[in-house]
């Protein structure tokens, strides 16, 4: 009810005024049934823009900090990501990424929207990084198509670092769904997940129009200060 009251009352008109959401492709996303979102992540603001344009709700997972702030800052964040439709998850532990990949899992059986960031992390440059195979997964447990959904200037308009964004036009080109049915039988085939994976990150480049890294984001954004991709990947 809070999802909806903020999206369609509070939030949701304010937003729309300001930032005038221009969606390509809107039509992709199915009416009814599981459906897996497949983002490439460039700003905080991803997260309020995807379900803003959306007529379903979407459910993303988010670490369990941004729920556990004190102050007026945690006040506004707890919120903001409960009306969201946005759900904890506790990352500290070595069981993080498939508690997430979990309950978006549970989201999915029941017969609703799941947003992911394949790339697991904000990219640090605006270039598309190396997917990470939670997706495949998460489409070969579920059944659930994949649609693969292109932000295509979040980074202007909430660069990282930054608290307020700018006041710009955001865009936003979504393609047609992906089956993966056929791989049924493959589940826990790492290698079938990977191609599957690559598959959902050549369609988010050609979407995006973004340069394609083949190295993991978190990997060069722990790396010692001045290492180029290649160096990385190497």
């Amino acid at each position: 009810m809070f999802y909806w009251l903020l999206k369609l009352v509070v939030l949701g008109p304010l937003l729309r005024v300001f930032f005038r959401p221009k969606v390509e492709g809107l039509r992709n996303v199915p009416r009814t049934g599981p459906v897996i979102l497949a983002c490439n992540h460039l700003s905080f603001s991803d997260s309020i823009f995807t379900p803003l344009i959306m007529k379903r709700k979407v459910t993303f997972v988010a670490k369990a900090e941004y729920f556990t702030g004190k102050g007026i800052k945690g006040w506004f964040s707890r919120m903001f990501f409960t009306g969201a439709g946005t759900i904890p998850v506790d990352r500290s532990g070595g069981e993080a990424a498939q508690a997430a990949l979990n309950t978006l899992l549970r989201v999915l059986r029941e017969g609703n929207i799941a947003g992911i960031y394949p790339e697991g992390t904000r990219s640090p440059d605006g270039r598309l990084y190396r997917g990470k195979t939670g997706v495949a997964r998460l489409a070969l447990e579920s059944g659930a198509p994949v649609v693969p959904v292109a932000l295509l200037n979040t980074d202007e308009i909430q660069p990282t670092g930054t608290l307020i964004p700018s006041i710009k036009r955001v865009r936003i080109r979504i393609g047609e769904p992906l089956d993966f049915s056929r791989y049924a039988a493959n589940r826990g085939d790492r290698f079938v997940e990977r191609a599957i994976t690559d598959e959902i990150m050549f369609e988010l480049m050609a979407l995006s129009g973004r340069e394609y890294v083949d190295v993991y984001a978190s990997t060069l954004k722990e790396a010692p200060a001045g290492k180029t991709p290649a160096e990385v990947a190497h």
